[in-house]
């Protein structure tokens, strides 16, 4: 019996998918960038924030497992997941799919109701991805950078701070570059193995390139320009902020290199994996940090 619920638990956590929790940071970058992280008011409210989202998202990964069963069963990789796999039926799918979103949202509520709001469209626009808009050539990837920009409103609601322009701006850029990049190596896999789905059929390899090197390149000048803002300097001290732009563009260039090499496992989750990409987004951030609370 043990075996059994050790089994079961096992594969809610996995299908929870708590690796790809860390997207969910993004909810934080208000509290850091308004120098709020050491407010004992802000910083409580900021880490209910980002486990309402986490919550949230892996409602959405539960959800998506459900409805794409049958696809994930003929894949050769995510047949392994627990509810394609029979580990994990359709109907505990179901309930633990509901029973996140009503608790995320029911304590999103508590936090404010700008941000339940913000998060109910969060849990909205990914449930309707997972249904529909995933299957719609270059909408799927304005999808998910929409996500990411909800996350990172909803953490600047929770903290009732104004969320930057220039955050905004950087966040949607960064993740549609992304979000190319990822399409592009997963084009790319398809033709390796003979595999075409609806949506890569529609997508072409030098256009996903173009793009993402044209989404790459705006988002290192976006954040350029970020960092020489009168807003910026007049907050952060003059010129400081620039020293965290070789970062960027470090960051920028090892996403494009991990894609590259990358094999059948998907360049965003290769690069936490990358021990010179996550030693530059920790130096990056204890940059960043020092310069913002020094």
């Amino acid at each position: 019996m043990r075996d059994v619920e050790a089994g079961t638990l096992g594969a809610i956590f996995r299908t929870a998918r708590p690796k790809q929790w860390v997207k969910n940071l993004f909810v934080a970058a208000p509290l850091v960038f308004a120098r709020h992280l050491g407010d004992g008011h802000a910083a409580p409210r900021a880490a209910a924030a980002l486990a309402i989202f986490c919550a949230l998202s892996s409602a959405v990964y539960f959800w998506n497992d459900v409805i794409d069963v049958e696809k994930d069963r003929a894949h050769p990789k995510k047949r392994h997941r627990p509810i394609a796999a029979g580990h994990l039926s359709l109907a505990s799918g179901r309930i633990i799919a509901a029973a996140l979103a009503a608790g995320g949202l029911a304590l999103a509520s508590l936090v404010s109701l700008p941000f339940a709001a913000c998060a109910l469209a969060y849990l909205t626009l990914n449930l309707a991805y997972s249904w529909k808009l995933k299957h719609i050539v270059y909408v799927d990837v304005l999808t998910i950078a929409a996500g990411f920009l909800l996350r990172t409103g909803g953490g600047a609601l929770a903290i009732e701070v104004e969320a930057s322009p220039y955050l905004l701006v950087c966040t949607a850029l960064l993740a549609t570059f992304l979000g190319f990049g990822k399409r592009l190596h997963e084009l790319r896999q398809a033709g390796a193995r003979g595999i075409t789905r609806a949506t890569l059929a529609s997508y072409r390899d030098e256009v996903l390139e173009g793009a993402m090197w044209a989404t790459g390149s705006a988002t290192l000048l976006a954040y350029g320009l970020y960092t020489r803002a009168p807003h910026t300097l007049a907050f952060f001290g003059p010129g400081n902020m620039i020293y965290t732009a070789p970062f960027v563009a470090f960051g920028l260039m090892r996403f494009v290199h991990i894609l590259r090499r990358a094999g059948g496992d998907s360049p965003t989750d290769e690069m936490l994996r990358d021990p010179w990409f996550m030693l530059n987004l920790v130096a990056f951030g204890a940059t960043a940090v020092f310069i913002i609370y020094r």
